[in-house]
């Protein structure tokens, strides 16, 4: 994961998964959600890998476009949820390509179901799609991992010693480069834990 280059070592979507263990995004500890898309962060999922995910979650059966989001939510542990400023476009798209309809409901809130254009495009993309869900699940299960108490309690530590350090009025660049090669030595033995 930290092998000098910086989050290019933790994989393609690398820069979420270390936001959700350093407690970066903008709801509390690990929460990434939709709403920092497009401020300089990289996306969880292209457009068109979105549109794979929903229709994924909606051949389960008929959902709400919020129904959605908390699903993506709970299979990530909490480390992501789209904003409905993705979703809901997302969903209209879908619905004006032919591939989800709306379903029959009594409740206020707009329910979508798959057709069977959508379930064949499903199928002609049925590894991608599963590959999208595993990311998911992966997310998840990293989310798992770093989201213990121990692991928050000295990440806390760790940010509080640094805003106190560094804050004063005697810090350098001798002293930048000395905290920063102590916290990538650390960063490299913990790579190394077995």
């Amino acid at each position: 994961m930290f092998n000098g280059m910086g989050m290019r070592g933790c994989g393609p979507h690398g820069r979420h998964r270390m936001h959700a263990m350093w407690g970066r995004g903008r709801h509390g500890w690990g929460g990434e959600h939709g709403g920092g898309e497009g401020r300089g962060r990289r996306r969880m999922f292209d457009g068109g890998e979105l549109r794979l995910v929903l229709l994924s979650l909606i051949v389960e059966q008929p959902r709400h476009g919020y129904d959605l989001i908390r699903e993506i939510e709970e299979r990530t542990g909490g480390a992501y949820a789209p904003s409905p400023g993705v979703i809901y476009p997302t969903l209209t798209l879908l619905e004006d390509m032919g591939l989800i309809e709306e379903a029959k409901d009594d409740g206020a809130r707009k329910l979508f179901a798959i057709t069977e254009a959508g379930k064949a495009h499903l199928a002609e993309r049925a590894e991608e799609a599963e590959a999208l869900l595993a990311r998911l699940a992966d997310l998840g299960a990293m989310r798992e991992k770093t989201d213990g108490a121990p692991i928050r309690r000295a990440i806390g530590n760790l940010r509080s010693v640094l805003q106190h350090r560094l804050s004063r009025d005697d810090v350098d660049s001798d002293l930048l480069h000395a905290a920063a090669a102590l916290i990538d030595e650390a960063a490299q033995k913990i790579e190394r834990l077995k």
